[in-house]
């Protein structure tokens, strides 16, 4: 009888870790395993900063549409979205949003923003100053990997162009899958990090 309750204490536990279908679907894609993370990180290129003349937000076009009415914001709300309405504009009208960097929940979207993973001025100044518009605009608009997330609007204010060194999720719960994450998109886009950078994101995936 013991051993029934250990084991069954074991599986209720692993089920509890394991995401709901609900929350793997409202995941970003192609978030990477922690060992994965490791691998990438250490391929990154270390390399200070460059400078943040000529960076302007217009320089990286957002929202594009996506598909009918629908653009980037719209697609990734009714991505991230719990029973998201939208009307014949793609506006959400009604809907749930789960914040993973403060663990708030929203059923407005106004109080929802979409936070670039890797900020739009901290891409300028790690390798996208140099890229074509159309390259930057595909950037600001990647759906195919971890770059653009739900979140709440003034968490992502406070986080601005911040990197991991200087900022990181309320949750600390979540530093494991921002760090992925991170890491990932700076690896897509072959962009730079500093080594405070590096060091930042080294620990949070210790984390995992």
């Amino acid at each position: 009888m013991k051993s029934s309750v250990v084991l069954l204490s074991a599986f209720t536990a692993l089920a509890a870790a394991l995401p709901t279908p609900d929350l793997a679907r409202r995941a970003p894609p192609n978030v990477p395993s922690t060992s994965s993370a490791k691998s990438l990180l250490a391929g990154l290129t270390v390399a200070a900063q460059g400078p943040q003349d000529g960076y302007s937000r217009d320089l990286f076009p957002h929202w594009i549409t996506q598909s009918g009415s629908c653009n980037t914001r719209e697609t990734v709300l009714k991505r991230d979205g719990t029973n998201v309405v939208t009307n014949d504009a793609c506006a959400s009208t009604s809907g749930s949003w789960f914040s993973p960097y403060d663990g708030a929940t929203w059923s407005a979207a106004s109080d929802v923003d979409i936070d670039h993973m890797v900020p739009l001025s901290n891409a300028w100044k790690s390798g996208a100053a140099s890229w074509t518009t159309a390259r930057r605009q595909q950037f600001a608009n990647d759906l195919t990997n971890p770059q653009l997330l739900a979140v709440t609007d003034n968490v992502n204010q406070a986080k601005g162009d911040k990197g991991p060194e200087d900022w990181k999720p309320p949750l600390t719960s979540y530093y494991c899958t921002y760090a992925k994450m991170w890491v990932k998109v700076k690896s897509v886009w072959a962009l730079t990090i500093t080594s405070a950078e590096k060091t930042a994101l080294t620990s949070m995936l210790n984390t995992c």
